[in-house]
């Protein structure tokens, strides 16, 4: 076996022993990324992942109350600047209504996500959460909105949301410059993360793959950010362009790499939930599969209405906006049974 790949698998091995690396490292094992050393992390990791999870892959049921969003992110199809949008908020009873039907379908984790929207006050959202965990107290609920004040996640913890998912994006400040207007702050980003984990929330970050001017050391610095934050979740997906975009032209992330990210951040936190995102199905057919292949353990399919779901386009050709809600959670059960795993729809929390 030529040197430097056995390096690569030496670095691996050091990786799942030590959950850690310097930045340097880092840089080798991605610089010299070739399908020996993305297969053999894969090995280590599923291996590591069976040893906590087994084969069980968790469910959350996502419902995307908005797409009105004041930012303007350059990357994103619902980006404020783009008046091609179609633009929609549910109310509170369609939540609930969302709620119903993935609860009756079992799912036990809600996970409600939108962009930036001015309508979903402090008031609003706690009052959205207190109805969900009174009608369904056995229930997680997960919240992805967006940058807010520590007062205003502290109100929704203490409303019931037990999860919050932010991705951090990308853990270089200038990378992040080239990704967002100039009102958008770096700090304040990572600073929001900071304050979820400190008022008590299990806290999910997360990254784009390829994402346009992304570089193998800002990938080394989002793992480093990893194995400093201890994330309890991390939500990473191949960059697809959308075409209302600046970055329209720009190419989109690879299976390929997203997997060995996703092998990688398995074996520096064993035990994180690790999303096979929606963006990887939508760039390959199987691209769910070899997610969990590579040691990903949760799905996230679709309690949005399907009136809304083609709404929600934050890239081109999003797959599942058609189909009905048991129809993705029947679809992503065969799925998984296929490559030999099974989907639960427990809370699935993280095991510590």
């Amino acid at each position: 076996m030529p040197k430097d790949i056995m390096k690569l698998l030496s670095l691996t091995d050091k990786l799942d022993d030590a959950e850690k690396l310097s930045h340097d490292e880092w840089k080798t094992l991605l610089d010299g990324r070739c399908s020996e050393s993305a297969e053999y992390a894969a090995k280590l990791a599923v291996d590591k992942r069976r040893r906590i999870y087994g084969c069980d892959v968790y469910v959350r049921g996502l419902i995307e109350i908005s797409n009105i969003c004041k930012n303007d992110c350059l990357y994103c199809g619902i980006r404020r600047s783009n008046k091609t949008c179609e633009r929609y908020r549910l109310s509170e009873d369609d939540i609930l209504s969302c709620c119903d039907d993935g609860y009756s379908l079992g799912f036990r984790t809600f996970v409600l996500q939108g962009g930036e929207d001015m309508y979903f006050t402090d008031e609003v959202v706690c009052g959205i959460v207190g109805r969900i965990k009174e009608k369904y107290p056995d229930c997680a609920v997960t919240l992805s909105l967006g940058e807010r004040s520590r007062e205003s996640y502290r109100a929704m913890y203490e409303a019931g949301a037990d999860r919050y998912l932010l991705r951090h994006e990308t853990a270089s400040e200038e990378h992040y410059k080239k990704l967002h207007p100039a009102e958008m702050s770096f700090k304040n980003r990572m600073q929001c993360l900071y304050n979820l984990r400190d008022i008590g929330y299990q806290v999910g970050c997360g990254f784009m793959v390829g994402s346009p001017y992304q570089t193998n050391d800002d990938l080394a610095r989002d793992m480093e950010f990893i194995s400093e934050f201890q994330p309890d979740m991390c939500g990473i997906g191949p960059f697809v362009p959308h075409h209302a975009t600046p970055f329209a032209s720009f190419p989109g992330g690879t299976v390929e790499l997203t997997t060995y990210l996703l092998s990688l951040i398995r074996l520096l936190k064993p035990n994180i939930l690790l999303p096979s995102t929606t963006a990887l199905g939508t760039i390959h057919p199987k691209g769910r599969e070899m997610g969990i292949l590579a040691g990903a353990n949760v799905v996230m399919p679709n309690l949005s209405h399907t009136s809304e779901r083609k709404k929600y386009e934050l890239y081109d050709n999003k797959i599942c906006t058609g189909d009905e809600s048991a129809q993705c959670k029947s679809c992503l059960s065969r799925r998984m049974e296929s490559i030999g795993y099974r989907v639960v729809t427990s809370r699935g929390d993280i095991i510590k």
